[in-house]
């Protein structure tokens, strides 16, 4: 059985063991059974379960710390008399390959208040991005190689 299913039907029997089907009573679940699966992962043979589900709670963890900053970064500058923002549209050439992995990237990316992703190029080589504050091109395209790209794809692969 895939470990993730297992993963679920743990968390939904945590549910129903307190009778309490919240979201959070169902993390709280997904937590524990995984756990629980952890304890016993010598059982399965060499699974990479564990790794990835660890990976996407850093994705995560990186995409809400970058909520906060951009999010902070555009309040400062819309409540302030000084506007500091330069917006600009920049190429950010990609080592993803993947259309889910870029999928991911760009609406990570959309969503992080500030940056907005455009298009992506016919060979799925480039992805245009507008920026609010793209006061150096280079440093922007770093931050997202650098940033998101990387943990898109250390958490999907």
């Amino acid at each position: 059985m895939n470990l993730f299913v297992l993963n679920m039907l743990l968390a939904i029997g945590w549910c129903a063991l307190f009778a309490d089907f919240t979201l959070m009573n169902l993390a709280i679940g997904f937590v524990m059974g995984f756990a629980a699966l952890w304890v016993a992962s010598p059982l399965f043979d060499g699974t990479g379960y564990f790794g990835r589900v660890l990976r996407l709670i850093r994705l995560g963890g990186y995409f809400l710390y970058e909520l906060v900053v951009s999010s902070l970064q555009v309040v400062w500058d819309v409540i302030t008399p000084v506007h500091k923002s330069r917006p600009g549209i920049i190429a950010v050439p990609l080592d993803v390959q993947d259309p889910a992995q870029i999928a991911v990237l760009a609406n990570l990316i959309s969503l992080t208040p500030g940056t907005l992703s455009l298009d992506v190029s016919d060979d799925k080589s480039v992805l245009y991005v507008h920026g609010m504050f793209v006061d150096d091109p280079d440093a922007l395209r770093r931050d997202i190689k650098a940033g998101m790209e990387r943990k898109v794809m250390e958490a999907m692969q």
